[in-house]
């Protein structure tokens, strides 16, 4: 009788299965059990990285800056899908740790809601995506709209989920069971922050597995120019520009330099391409947050729009002047 492995897709198609044993594509047997074994430990590991690495996110994110969202979408984008279950599992234990911690004060509904993993609703948007087209061209190019699109659907379909979370906590709070005007500044933080998130950790991972690829050496990446010109120019200007953001008294001083740690990812668009615009944008969104002291401050978040639609720019223009042959298929 034939046994059917429920893993079978990790195993060459070529592949017979007959008792407890399968033969691969070499005809060499290899006990069933044992791939059993490897694809549940995998699946393990791989919950158990991410539910890690969500959780200092996590931490480190707030409502109109969420790495978390960025997270997530690098997950999605390049995470095989097979594993997008162990992604689910991962960020359900921390989500479901951080609803229980409030049950008491929102109730069951909302306990119910704000269980439901982020990643889960984003999936709904991301799998149809991933099977309409490829992160790459055939050359190897970077299709800069593919990532926007995948941004900005991520963004919004957390925001949604988060704004349903709210609104359930709102109504559980409110005496007369109306969410108040909250909800809408809500929904509009949690957009700009996810989006802003996703557009502060993907195209940097990118760009560094682009590097990486391509001078897989680590003398060859600390010679690079890019790294030199970050290090140089970019990170003593963020972090003047910080403490100007953070000493100044006048409003005035104090946005002009927010508004001013712009330019260095300018520059570095313009010397590098995508890739410098990418990672010197992660270095501006970092030490923008920096210079916010309350919640949801509305100087912060004028900045970060601005900061949001260079990047973007940024990233499409350096994505269409980018060299046809890229230098990972180069590489290969």
């Amino acid at each position: 009788m034939l046994s059917i492995s429920p893993y079978r897709n990790i195993l060459p198609s070529t592949s017979a299965t007959l008792g407890s044993y399968t033969t691969d594509a070499k005809g060499v047997g290899v006990s069933v059990s044992k791939e059993h074994w490897k694809a549940w430990g995998q699946h393990v590991a791989v919950a158990a990285a991410y539910a890690a690495f969500y959780r200092i996110a996590y931490e480190l994110s707030v409502a109109h800056w969420e790495l978390t969202v960025g997270f997530r979408l690098c997950c999605l984008l390049l995470v095989p899908m097979r594993l997008w279950p162990a992604l689910a599992l991962g960020e359900f234990l921390p989500v479901l740790e951080n609803a229980l911690a409030c049950f008491d004060d929102f109730g069951p509904a909302w306990l119910l809601a704000a269980s439901v993993p982020q990643i889960v609703v984003c999936m709904a948007g991301m799998k149809p995506l991933r099977q309409w087209g490829a992160l790459r061209d055939p050359d190897g190019r970077i299709r800069m709209s593919y990532v926007i699109t995948a941004a900005l659907c991520c963004a919004l379909l957390s925001a949604l989920r988060d704004t349903a979370s709210l609104w359930i906590a709102l109504m559980a709070l409110s005496k007369d069971g109306s969410p108040g005007p909250l909800l809408s500044i809500g929904f509009s933080a949690y957009l700009l922050g996810g989006y802003l998130g996703s557009l502060t950790l993907v195209p940097t991972m990118l760009a560094l597995q682009d590097r990486w690829r391509a001078t897989p050496l680590v003398s060859a990446v600390l010679r690079n120019p890019l790294l030199r010109d970050m290090c140089i120019g970019v990170v003593p200007v963020l972090v003047a520009l910080t403490w100007l953001a953070n000493t100044a008294e006048a409003p005035g001083a104090q946005q002009f330099a927010r508004l001013a740690m712009i330019l260095p990812m300018v520059v570095m668009a313009w010397r590098h391409g995508w890739h410098g615009t990418a990672i010197a944008g992660t270095g501006a969104s970092i030490a923008l947050a920096l210079t916010s002291h309350i919640v949801r401050d509305p100087a912060v978040i004028y900045c970060q729009i601005a900061l949001a639609l260079v990047i973007s720019a940024g990233l499409m223009v350096g994505g269409k002047r980018s060299p046809a042959t890229h230098p990972v298929l180069q590489e290969q």
